[in-house]
Formats: C-alpha cells, sequence, structure tokens
C-alpha cells in the first residue's frame, strides 16, 4: 500500500534515489575505464545512457506514493534484469571471464531496496533472489565476488525490509496515539464545561430541594439522580480514553471515586485527571468507601465528596449531615473490636502514607478528610 505524503517512509525512497544516482556514477566511471574492452562498445554507451534515464524516471516515479505499485515495481525489476541480461553481449564473455564486472554493478540494489520499502522483508528477499540468479547467469563461472555480491543483495532486502516494516508500524502507532490525544483533550474539555456548569447546578438544586415537600423535593431527587447518572457518564468515559495495558502505573483517582456515585452520594472532583500509582489509588478509593459506608449506616444516608487535589498531595472529604459522632465513641468502638473507622479507614491511609482526620459536632454532621501526598 503506497505511503501517504509526509510519512516515515518518505525518507526511504529520498534514500533509494541517492543511492542509484550514486551507483550509476560508480557504474559511469567503471563503464569510461573499460569500454575500450567490451565486445560492443557503442551498445555499452546505448546501456549506460537507459540506465541513466531509468534512474531519472524512478526517482520522480517513486516520490509520488500513488505511483508505489505494482506496475512500477515489476517495471523496475524487468528494466534492471534487462540490462543484467544484457552484460555477456555486450561485454562479451571472455571479458566477464577475464574479470570484468557486469554492467549494472551496484546498480542492482536499487530495486531490491524499492520491493523491500513497499513491502518488507518477503518483497525484499524475493527481489534480491531474482537478481542474484540473474546475475549468476550471465557468468561463465563462480567466483567468490560474484556469490559475495548476490548474499550482500539477500542481507539488504532482508535488513531494510524489516526497517521499513517497523517503520510502518511505528506510524500506525503514532496516528492512533494522536487520535487518542485528540479525543482525550476533547473529552477533557466537555467534562470542564460540564464540570463547571452543569453539575454544579444539578447539585444545587439537589440540595436546597433535598427537605421540601411535593413537587420541589420531587425535583431535588431528580436532579440528584442526574448528577450521579452525569458523573457515572464522564467517569466512564474517562476510563475508556485511560484505559491501558494491566502494568499500568497510574490510574485516575476521579474513575476510581466514580463507582460511588448515587442519587445519594454527590461527588465533585477537578475536572482533570487526578492520577495517582495504581495500588495507591484503589486503597485511596477502598477508605473512601469505608466512609461512605459509615454514613449510610450511621449518617444519615446523604453523603458530598470533595476531591482536591495540590502541588503536593491529594484531599478527598466526606462529609454527612447526620448525627454526628459523639465524643468518645470512636475510642469506645475500637475497645469492643469494631475497628471500622481504625482499620478501613484510619489503617489504609496510614499505611499509604497519608493521614486521616475525623471532624464530627453531634447534631451538625461528620467531615471525614483523606490526605495522601504525592511520591516524589
Amino acid at each position: 500500500m503506497p505511503s501517504p505524503p509526509g510519512s516515515l517512509q518518505t525518507p526511504f525512497w529520498r534514500s533509494i534515489a541517492v543511492f542509484r544516482f550514486a551507483s550509476l556514477a560508480y557504474v559511469t566511471v567503471l563503464v569510461a575505464r573499460n569500454v575500450r574492452d567490451y565486445a560492443h562498445p557503442v551498445a555499452g554507451g546505448t546501456v549506460l545512457l537507459i540506465m541513466a534515464g531509468w534512474t531519472v524516471v524512478t526517482a520522480y516515479a517513486y516520490a509520488r506514493p500513488a505511483w508505489r505499485r505494482w506496475p512500477l515495481l515489476i517495471a523496475d525489476l524487468g528494466v534492471t534484469l534487462g540490462v543484467l541480461l544484457a552484460t555477456p553481449w555486450v561485454v562479451g564473455r571472455a571479458a566477464l571471464a577475464a574479470g570484468l564486472p557486469t554492467l549494472p554493478v551496484a546498480w542492482l540494489g536499487g530495486p531490491v531496496l524499492a520491493w523491500a520499502v513497499s513491502g518488507g522483508r518477503r518483497r525484499g528477499v524475493a527481489a534480491a533472489l531474482v537478481l542474484a540468479a540473474a546475475d549468476l547467469a550471465v557468468r561463465e563461472r563462480l567466483t567468490q565476488s560474484s556469490l559475495t555480491a548476490g548474499m550482500l543483495m539477500l542481507l539488504a532486502g532482508l535488513a531494510v525490509g524489516h526497517v521499513a516494516r517497523l517503520a510502518v508500524i511505528a506510524e500506525e502507532q503514532l496516528h492512533r496515539a494522536v487520535e487518542l490525544a485528540a479525543a482525550t483533550r476533547e473529552r477533557e474539555r466537555l467534562a470542564r464545561d460540564i464540570h463547571d456548569s452543569v453539575l454544579q447546578v444539578l447539585a444545587l438544586v439537589q440540595r436546597r430541594g433535598a427537605h421540601l415537600d411535593g413537587e420541589a423535593g420531587e425535583l431535588a431527587r431528580l436532579a440528584g439522580e442526574q448528577e450521579a447518572a452525569l458523573r457515572a457518564l464522564i467517569a466512564t468515559r474517562a476510563a475508556e480514553d485511560d484505559a491501558g495495558p494491566p502494568e499500568a502505573e497510574e490510574v485516575d483517582l476521579r474513575t476510581v471515586l466514580g463507582g460511588y456515585a448515587s442519587p445519594t452520594v454527590s461527588i465533585a472532583s477537578p475536572a482533570t485527571p487526578v492520577r495517582l500509582p495504581a495500588p495507591a489509588a484503589r486503597e485511596f478509593g477502598a477508605a473512601v468507601g469505608a466512609a461512605l459506608d459509615n454514613v449510610a449506616r450511621h449518617g444519615g444516608g446523604q453523603a458530598w465528596v470533595l476531591v482536591e487535589e495540590e502541588t503536593d498531595g491529594v484531599t478527598v472529604s466526606v462529609r454527612d449531615d447526620g448525627p454526628g459522632i459523639p465524643a468518645g465513641r470512636l475510642a469506645e468502638a475500637a475497645r469492643q473490636g469494631r475497628l471500622g473507622v481504625a482499620q478501613s479507614i484510619q489503617g489504609r491511609m496510614t499505611s499509604l502514607g497519608g493521614s486521616t482526620q475525623i471532624t464530627s459536632v453531634p447534631g451538625q454532621g461528620t467531615e471525614v478528610e483523606l490526605r495522601l501526598p504525592k511520591p516524589r
């Protein structure tokens, strides 16, 4: 398949054109030096002109991606074969046996490189085998130099084809990365707009109307449900865009916490990803989940989660409007062996190197602040 303009294959085709002109210059020097020993000197000059013309044609044709197809590739191989097979008549078998080189010499490598770049290792090796077989056929006897020339063409077709294929794979991955980056930027832009407008309005409606009766209370409940659904949608999209291999080093904390959103749990988070090491994010999320479990059991069920990212750490606050925790209640629960807060919340944060601060006033609700310093 032809490569588009500006692709990573373009430098390969330019290099092939440079190689053809350089090898043509070398052939010209050899022909000028040995033409007097040729069986048909005039024919030697004519073949040299054909090679020069075809070099110009291929440099022009291969520079256009739409032309890098089978007709040009086969014609290129055919012209080179024609020049090679004309060698016994132009140079003479006696001169070849005496050690004179064939007419194309290094110019033979042009089609091998072109086939390798256009189709990878297999095409390059196929073209090299055809030309190597023809090169051996025009000689009276096999020598070490003739075998070396064929082996060099095979190695060139194999190596260049492999590198060209790697360039194609790298280009495909680059295009996918560019598309993913563009999609991620657009998603983050939409998330910021939604966060700054729609979600805040829905949360405000839900909070102001939560204790009202009648249609106003129903409207507040619906607003809370839509807020939770919209936050879950944004978190799901973030998870899909940030999805990577299982061994990914970092994850977005918003995605981890997004699963806790519900009509009774409102989550406010930054519009940009809050990235943490995957194990730390999972433990952090589990600690927040334990705090929300306590809200569901003892705090009246309604909770607000606020995620804040600072330069030196991440803070998650879980607040409810329940009856609060009486003084000494946590210590008493620990003595009784009820270690939900001590282990599920404080224990997790301590193991991560973070901290837990619980503020509660009877009759005014409870706030659990979880803070995790960012790793250096």
